[in-house]
């Protein structure tokens, strides 16, 4: 149901009496009552509005919450997603990201400074390419370079590069760390990279995140650019609370 006709449906039971509505009335004579309704009561719709709004806020928060406690295995331990930092660590932290986002490359340091100031992080990345052609390809790129043993090294010089990465770009960076690049362009098509772009999309949207970086790290979702002090505050937080 789109917005409008959901918003009519939510007026038509603020301002109808139930017997009429269990009497089946058409719907052209539903929105009869419900236009006479409005110019009589302007603020009938602000009420319908703020409802529905409620109620989709509500159903967020419940997709979230099963995300959470349902698919905490594919968010933590999906064996399709790249894993840096302490593989064994104690608190795992998610990212999502697209290397063509620039808070993402602002973010770097920050990963890196809880990196080395937490031995016992481990990061899990989720590449999320929703930035245009080039992102996906970046993306492709860097998950076929798990077969050549240098996603890591691949990561962080995608993150380091200046300007946009497009297909030009992620080749020659690819090149300059020693990548086959045949090879890799091969990897490239195989259905796991697939497969890992289109979970990322799913996960990404029932937590109800529409940008990037954005973390998970316990129960805790952390949308948007975070410095370090903070990533390390809900580690420890998620720390504590598994004691």
């Amino acid at each position: 149901m789109n917005l409008k006709k959901s918003i009519v449906a939510l007026t038509a039971s603020i301002v109808l009496p139930w017997g009429a509505l269990a009497e089946g009335l058409d719907e052209s004579r539903v929105k009869e009552l419900v236009l006479e309704a409005i110019r009589e009561n302007p603020g009938i719709v602000m009420e319908a509005v703020s409802i529905l709004e409620q109620q989709q806020a509500e159903a967020a928060e419940l997709a979230r919450a099963d995300t959470l406690s349902n698919q905490r295995n594919l968010l933590e331990q999906d064996p399709n997603a790249p894993v840096l930092g302490n593989p064994e660590g104690d608190v795992t932290v998610v990212e999502f990201f697209d290397y063509n986002c620039p808070y993402c490359r602002r973010a770097m340091d920050e990963v890196q400074g809880l990196l080395d100031d937490d031995p016992n992080v481990r990061l899990v990345y989720r590449e999320w390419p929703i930035l245009g052609e080039g992102s996906v390809f970046a993306a492709r790129a860097a998950l076929a370079s798990r077969n050549q043993g240098k996603y890591e090294e691949f990561h962080w010089a995608m993150m380091g590069m200046k300007g946009r990465a497009d297909e030009a770009s992620v080749m020659r960076i690819a090149e300059e760390i020693g990548l086959d690049l045949d090879q890799l362009q091969k990897d490239m098509q195989a259905p796991e990279i697939e497969e890992h772009i289109v979970t990322s999309m799913n996960l990404s949207r029932s937590l109800g995140f529409s940008g990037t970086p954005s973390f998970v790290i316990g129960d805790e979702l952390v949308p948007g650019f975070v410095e370090k002090a903070q990533l390390l505050d809900a580690v420890t937080a998620t720390r504590e609370e598994r004691e």
